[in-house]
């Protein structure tokens, strides 16, 4: 059943759908990540990956909502649910208890390479049939980035 008619392709639509899909995916999936180290960061630079982390969450749930009302806005149904996120998250796993913030750091570096490489593939994709979904891709990825770095430089 689709309540929302589109104005693409079903072709263009399913490829749209499904980046947009995989990008609120991800991006759940970084949300809960970056909260879980949040909450378990240890260190001399806590204070300082602490609040990055928060950052870093925000970030994550402003997008992941803004995608989630694109791909509504395009007849898609948003799929957000654990056992979707936990199925096909391009992140890798959190390890449990203590974090130093050293391994902090590292963690979000990862997690965030990880999503930065599927959300440019996404862009891609997205160009030819719906600048409107790439330029909501290419604006949170460009977020994203800007986190990279950060934590990048904080390992330096």
């Amino acid at each position: 059943m689709s309540v929302v008619k589109s104005s693409l392709s079903e072709a263009d639509l399913k490829a749209v759908g499904d980046a947009l899909r995989g990008a609120l995916v991800d991006l759940v999936d970084l949300a809960l990540v970056a909260k879980q180290v949040h909450w378990n960061v240890v260190g001399p630079r806590f204070r300082s990956v602490h609040l990055q982390l928060d950052e870093v969450v925000d970030t994550a749930r402003q997008h992941s909502d803004t995608v989630a009302e694109r791909a509504s806005a395009i007849g898609v149904t948003p799929d957000g649910r654990a056992a979707t996120v936990a199925a096909q998250s391009a992140i890798g796993a959190v390890p449990e208890g203590w974090i130093k913030d050293g391994d902090a750091v590292r963690t979000l570096v990862d997690a965030l390479g990880a999503v930065i490489g599927r959300m440019r593939e996404r862009i891609v994709v997205t160009a030819d049939p719906d600048p409107v979904s790439q330029d909501v891709l290419i604006g949170l990825t460009a977020d994203l980035e800007k986190h990279a770095w950060m934590f990048q430089a904080e390992s330096a």
